[in-house]
């Protein structure tokens, strides 16, 4: 269907003044949330783990025709939800063409496009701006302007047009008048001078901006969102209360509530579908363990609660897993990427980078509390596969003096052929729900993750040059330890 070029077109079209005039944004993102709810569509379906928290408050406050802010730790998808309003919004809004502000034709606010009409009338052009063009974003900075969010004077459009500095045609608009029509959001609000938020005032509580210097009021139509840190309260700036105050709802948002949501995010997020179809094989186990890196994390005394572990930390980590098996089958000229224990101790500094720690874990360092994370979450999932299969004739093989080198490089073939020395290990790994096939990179895999559990719940040792061995019992004044190395870790 070819839309209207002309105001006279537009007039005859579905895109009537009886549709337009006095229909605002937030009236119109009210009637397409309640024509998406009685149709039983999914409201923001790349959005996971809020279905029963944060979606049904944010529902309401569009219902309300709420200005509102979202507030929650780094990681949390607040921009995703910000931009995600944006499937609320009409497929098509009709424009005056070339207008900063994107003006109504049916009730222009500019004086240029006043002018326009008058002067053309029902020839008038018109324009359509899609939904994504109706949502601008602003990423609030200590140096944001009055100029850059509301507007100012333009000496130089003045000079080129022979225009008077106090005429109308001379401002220069922010980005706020060029949301009118819109959604106009502000990522990180408590960054924004107090003056600037101050700005703000207006156009939350009377619904127009006014641009200094002129005589004039734009009674603008934006809804206004914005997110938030609480940690920025104090870190870095805060959110005056008269503005807090004009904000309609306020909106928390949060980490993954278990294992099963944060791995669906983590799916979703990573860079995953990089390979031709049957090359790369995701274990589950892999993706259990590097979403329990996340939720141990969240947990440590060690690591500032404050500051958060992002969702960013398990997403990276999955590319940086995946990664490096891939770079073993690079070197090994293999078929099959299959990810193993050992790539996920190559990523530590995908989550290094990702911790904001206390004292206490300061003065161990980010690489051992990272280890001692993997370490954990390794044998958490372990003790979900395994909760009474911890094989007693593989502990003994090493209890026996038998030790095992491993690598991140080493071939599957070259792999299997000590593994197989290692007595039981591989009738617990195929008699447990690991394996769907005999694939040798994938058995690989399996035994890999059961010794590695068996070294994280303290029956073998591991030395750091990634050598399995006997685990080792010395008596200590008040326990006794397996792998010294394990002190540190200890909370």
């Amino acid at each position: 269907m070819s839309l209207p070029s002309t105001l006279k077109e537009l007039k005859a079209s579905e895109y009537n003044e009886a549709k337009y005039h006095n229909r605002t944004v937030k009236t119109e993102m009210r009637e397409n949330l309640i024509r998406k709810i009685k149709n039983g569509e999914t409201l923001f379906p790349d959005v996971i783990g809020y279905e029963d928290s944060a979606v049904p408050q944010l529902i309401n406050a569009v219902l309300s025709r709420h200005n509102f802010i979202l507030l929650g730790l780094r990681g949390q998808a607040k921009s995703r939800i910000l931009r995600n309003l944006t499937s609320l919004l009409d497929e098509h809004l009709p424009i005056v063409t070339g207008c900063e502000i994107n003006d109504n034709p049916y009730a222009p606010l500019c004086r240029a496009c006043r002018t326009q009409i008058n002067e053309l009338g029902d020839n008038t052009s018109i324009s359509f701006n899609s939904r994504d063009r109706r949502y601008v974003e602003k990423l609030a900075t200590p140096d944001v302007t009055i100029a850059d969010i509301i507007g100012d004077v333009d000496p130089i459009k003045a000079a080129r047009s022979g225009y008077l500095l106090s005429d109308e045609l001379t401002i220069h608009y922010g980005l706020l008048p060029r949301a009118n029509r819109g959604i106009f959001a502000i990522n990180e609000l408590p960054d924004l001078a107090g003056k600037i938020q101050v700005g703000l005032f207006n156009i939350m509580q009377e619904g127009d901006i006014q641009i200094k210097g002129y005589p004039i009021r734009l009674p603008l139509d934006v809804a206004l969102v914005f997110s938030a840190n609480p940690e920025d309260y104090t870190a870095r700036g805060k959110i005056i209360t008269p503005l807090k105050d004009r904000i309609g709802a306020e909106i928390h948002t949060h980490y993954p509530k278990n294992v099963e949501a944060g791995i669906s995010i983590t799916k979703q997020e990573a860079w995953i579908n990089r390979f031709p179809k049957n090359t790369l094989e995701l274990p589950a186990y892999i993706l259990e363990i590097v979403e329990q890196i996340a939720f141990v994390a969240r947990e440590d005394s060690r690591i500032d609660k404050r500051s958060g572990v992002s969702q960013r930390l398990p997403i990276s980590t999955l590319e940086s897993v995946i990664s490096n098996a891939e770079r073993r089958m690079l070197i090994n000229n293999s078929d099959l990427i299959v990810p193993r224990i050992s790539d996920i101790y190559t990523s530590l500094p995908t989550i290094t980078g990702k911790l904001e720690l206390e004292y206490e874990g300061e003065q161990l360092g980010a690489d051992r509390i990272a280890y001692d994370l993997i370490k954990r979450a390794v044998g958490q999932t372990f003790m979900r596969y395994f909760t009474n299969s911890i094989n007693a004739p593989v502990i003994e093989w090493f209890n026996l003096g038998s030790t095992l080198k491993t690598s991140d490089t080493i071939k599957d073939d070259d792999y299997l052929v000590t593994l197989k020395a290692i007595n039981g290990l591989f009738h617990v790994v195929k008699n447990n729900r690991l394996l769907n096939t005999n694939h040798p990179s994938l058995l690989v895999s399996a035994c890999e993750f059961f010794l590695e559990g068996l070294y994280a719940q303290k029956k073998i040792a591991r030395s750091e040059h990634n050598v399995y061995s006997a685990a080792k019992v010395e008596r200590s004044s008040s326990r006794f330890v397996t792998d010294w190395s394990d002190l540190d870790g200890v909370n």
